[in-house]
């Protein structure tokens, strides 16, 4: 039988400077692990300060090739794999399962949240880099997670808040298409991060500003500190506490000297 602690000291949950250096450290062994003997190697689930912190180690220390994935396209927590085909002469799969967590009597359930579901799993004992994206769907929830604590979750998660659930592996490229998401125009001074975060998520330009100098946004995945930073097309940017959104660009200037532009929300 799985045992909670079995997870602990491999988990990357970092947050802390410190953390985060103990983590390039780690990463950069798995890196060399990989290109030395000629496997796979794989980190827990990243959220966005560790991506970016892998982001930012020298290529000259990450010979093995390298891929992020975080059980299905636009995944925002993400695990790492070192190692390709190319190289190692193989593909294999990521080490990720999907699991449904659904109400015993969706009825007479709570109306739970993102956190109840996320609360549930760590009161577990699991690390949290076990566990990835956490996808709401009414009183239900998909959770990703690794192969390894699957059946631990299966086994032992039978509330949710005060609601009895029961939890199933599921496939996530059959029940959880990828959603567009939800496209929104508006006009703006220009495409700066601030000005656009401010109207997304609507914000003050101040309130805005606040998430920049607390390291809170995240541009493609790389902290951004610059809050004039001009968005380009394409753009993905994960604001932490608020959510994320694709910048699509603008269309035309207005007769007042804006620029009318879009972005996809992800819900």
């Amino acid at each position: 039988m799985f045992r909670p602690n079995e997870e602990k000291g491999k988990d990357m949950a970092a947050e802390s400077e410190k953390e985060l250096q103990q983590l390039k450290k780690r990463l950069a062994e798995l890196a060399r692990k990989s290109y030395e003997h000629n496997i796979y190697t794989y980190t827990g689930f990243l959220g966005m300060a560790e991506q970016d912190a892998f982001y930012s180690i020298p290529s000259g220390e990450m010979a093995a090739g390298f891929m992020l994935y975080g059980g299905r396209e636009g995944c925002e927590r993400q695990m790492l794999r070192f190692g390709d085909s190319e190289n190692i002469g193989y593909e294999e799969d990521f080490p990720i399962a999907c699991l449904s967590i659904r109400p015993l009597m969706e009825k007479f359930a709570d109306t739970l949240t993102h956190r109840d579901f996320l609360g549930a799993l760590m009161n577990l004992g699991i690390d949290r880099g076990a566990v990835g994206d956490i996808l709401m769907e009414g009183k239900s929830a998909y959770v990703f997670c690794t192969e390894k604590i699957a059946p631990y979750i299966m086994e032992s998660l039978e509330k949710v808040k005060h609601t009895n659930v029961k939890c199933i592996l599921a496939d996530a490229s059959k029940e959880l298409p990828v959603k567009e998401p939800e496209r929104v125009c508006f006009t703006v001074a220009s495409e700066r991060a601030d000005g656009m975060i401010a109207k997304v998520f609507r914000l003050s330009r101040n309130q805005s500003l606040e998430l920049f100098k607390g390291k809170k946004v995240y541009v493609n995945g790389r902290l951004n500190e610059n809050n004039s930073y001009i968005l380009k097309n394409g753009d993905i940017v994960s604001v932490r506490g608020h959510g994320r959104f694709i910048y699509y660009g603008a269309g035309h200037e207005t007769k007042k000297g804006k620029w009318s532009v879009s972005a996809g929300i992800y819900k």
